[in-house]
């Protein structure tokens, strides 16, 4: 992981907190005092939710799981795009649509649907339609793209969110919270940090400070996809050297022709000639099983 600049951070202003009229009770182990009515956030707390933040992240990708980046106010959404992309993962900085992880299957129709219209405008089919409706198209086609374009790769459920400002965006805190996924959130003075699991104390509406914050976050995201990829290289080794090898197919058929084969009969051994000529005196063939020595004839005989 990158070292984090403490002076770096300072100078985006990441210190500065909302005034103290509008703070939250619950994000006072977070703040180091106050000055001029405005809460001074503690650096220290802000670092340190900083580790934390992209140690999880690390591990939570290394394990596979998507994170979805969500900001749509002014100042985060061009650091959210840019950094969601860097890092390979889906990201919302236009608006949280309702639904969006609480009816996922729904929002998956949709974005089915703006495949089909980029087909449309893309081939010209659309053009077939009339004005009125190629003026719908079009509207339709704009809007979809910018709510959905970000989570258009998105197959399933991620395995985090990264948010800045969770006031902000308390719909997509509130569905994360209802489906157990974990929050990640650069969160102010007046934020509720109970809702989040990890919490990064910092200004949430400097440009600068959202640009720095997202920087190191996306750099723990790539960090974890790349221990994914050794991971799944390393269990693929694993698994090829743990492998039986496999019997040939023609030993198989061979045992199977085998004991298809029939059994050939084995000549009975000879009797030996001493009983040969006890079975002739008792008019017996030989082989035939006599009687025992000393044993009574059976009643009614001769």
């Amino acid at each position: 992981m990158a070292n984090l600049q403490v002076q770096e951070l300072i100078d985006a202003g990441i210190h500065f907190g909302h005034p103290a009229s509008r703070w939250n009770p619950k994000m006072a182990p977070y703040i180091y005092g106050r000055r001029n009515f405005i809460h001074i956030i503690d650096l220290k707390e802000t670092v340190k939710g900083l580790i934390r933040a992209k140690k999880f992240l690390i591990r939570l990708v290394a394990e596979g799981k998507d994170v979805i980046f969500v900001g749509t106010k002014r100042q985060a959404r061009a650091a959210i795009e840019q950094e969601a992309k860097r890092c390979a993962m889906p990201y919302v900085s236009y608006r949280w649509l309702g639904g969006t992880l609480t009816n996922f299957r729904t929002i998956r129709s949709r974005m089915s649907h703006l495949d089909e219209l980029d087909q449309m405008v893309a081939s010209g089919a659309i053009n077939a339609h009339s004005k009125k409706m190629i003026s719908h198209l079009q509207r339709e086609h704009r809007k979809m793209k910018r709510n959905l374009d970000g989570i258009r790769t998105l197959e399933r459920l991620p395995g985090a969110l990264v948010v800045v400002d969770p006031v902000r965006e308390k719909n997509a805190v509130r569905e994360a919270k209802k489906l157990n996924v974990p929050v990640v959130a650069l969160a102010d003075t007046e934020a509720d940090p109970d809702d989040l699991a990890v919490v990064i104390p910092g200004n949430d509406d400097a440009m600068r400070a959202i640009e720095i914050i997202l920087k190191h976050v996306a750099d723990a995201v790539a960090e974890g996809r790349a221990n994914r990829a050794a991971i799944a290289a390393r269990e693929g080794e694993g698994q090829a050297l743990t492998r039986a090898p496999s019997r040939p197919r023609a030993r198989g058929t061979q045992r199977a022709a085998e004991a298809e084969r029939p059994v050939p009969e084995m000549p009975l051994p000879k009797p030996h000639p001493a009983l040969q000529e006890g079975a002739a005196e008792s008019g017996k063939a030989p082989g035939e099983p006599g009687k025992a020595p000393g044993e009574a004839p059976a009643p009614g005989g001769s």
